[in-house]
Formats: C-alpha cells, sequence, structure tokens
C-alpha cells in the first residue's frame, strides 16, 4: 500500500506544479507576448491615469458626449449600469411589457437628438452582457447634431471624427462595422481642445 500511496501523492505534486503553475505561467508568458494589450485589460489611458477599457462600456450622460448603449448591467440602485460584476442582458422576451416599456422610454429619451427619423436598434437596446463599448455607425450618426451643438462644433468637424473612430470588420469578414463609444469620446475631446 505504501508505494501506492507514494507513486500518487508524487503523481499529485507532479500534476499540481506542471499544470497548476505551469501551464497557467506559459500560456500568461504566451499571451504578453503575442496579444499584450488584450492580455492586460486593453486599458486606455490619459497620461498615467487609466480611464477606461476598450473591451467594456462606459456611461456618458452629457450632451457634448456620444452615449453609449443602455446597459442592464448595474448593482440594484446603483444607476445607469455598466457595473462588470453585474453583467448579462435582460433576457427579456420581445412579448414582456417592461422591454416595450424600457425601449419606448429610451426611443422618448433618444427621439429630441433627430425629430422624425428612426432611432437607431442599438441605442434603445441593451447588448448580451450589458456591457458592450461598441455602437453602430448608424448609432453615432444619429447623435453627430447633439453633438456638434452641444460642443459648437460643425457637424462635419463631428462627421468626420467619427469615420475616422469607425472600425470595420474584423478580417474583413467577421462582425459589423462599429465606434468605440469611449475613443470616440476621447477623440472628440482633444479635437475640441485644439
Amino acid at each position: 500500500m505504501a508505494p501506492a500511496l507514494r507513486m500518487a501523492i508524487s503523481m499529485l505534486v507532479l500534476m499540481t506544479v506542471l499544470l497548476g503553475i505551469g501551464y497557467p505561467l506559459l500560456i500568461t508568458g504566451i499571451a504578453q507576448l503575442v496579444f499584450p494589450d488584450q492580455a492586460n485589460g486593453s486599458l486606455i489611458r490619459q497620461g498615467d491615469t487609466v480611464i477606461g477599457s476598450s473591451l467594456i462600456g462606459q456611461y456618458f450622460s452629457k450632451p457634448e458626449y456620444f452615449h453609449p448603449r443602455p446597459s442592464a448591467a448595474h448593482a440594484v440602485g446603483a444607476g445607469p449600469g455598466y457595473d462588470p460584476l453585474n453583467s448579462g442582458g435582460t433576457n427579456l422576451a420581445p412579448s414582456s411589457q417592461r422591454l416595450v416599456d424600457a425601449v419606448t422610454a429610451a426611443v422618448q429619451a433618444n427621439q429630441p437628438d433627430n425629430p422624425g427619423t428612426p432611432v437607431p436598434g442599438d441605442l434603445v437596446t441593451a447588448s448580451a452582457s450589458g456591457l458592450d463599448p461598441d455602437i453602430s455607425p448608424a448609432a453615432a450618426e444619429f447623435q453627430i447634431s447633439r453633438v456638434a451643438k452641444a460642443r459648437g462644433l460643425p457637424e462635419d468637424m463631428v462627421r468626420e471624427l467619427v469615420k475616422k473612430a469607425t472600425k470595420g470588420r474584423t478580417l474583413a469578414l467577421f462582425g459589423e462595422p462599429r465606434v468605440n463609444v469611449l475613443k470616440l469620446n476621447m477623440l472628440l475631446d482633444s479635437s475640441s481642445a485644439k
């Protein structure tokens, strides 16, 4: 029995070192070499200060900023959402009165930006995670007049910034064109400061 027990303990220690320490260190090292930005959270800095991540949405409510998608990720009573500890969609069915009421309220809140123009769907519905950092180019376009007016800038200048911040499909095949709201707002701030 003793040799079998010794063998079992030896295998436990070996596998713990190999798979519990060695493998994670190897994968972390490869990630740091091949994808350093993603491995470190895709953090966005302004000087030495981290102001966000390009992977997690942030709430902007002032009229001089582009607004993100609504978020379903919020702690109880914690406001507009974007709490990564509570990520998740609403999971409401299209027949849910709560969903209908939320979308109707969001449409009414966004409609003054462009009276008579249909509000893009991503400005009135939360993403599956509730933390989506991106909006569609149509959602950015919908907000241009409000942002330009609030900042006292020509709409064409703001439109050019939206075009500059728009990312195409990944590898020209996957996903849809998108605009990262935080990056666009930072670009807007730096252009307004000039």
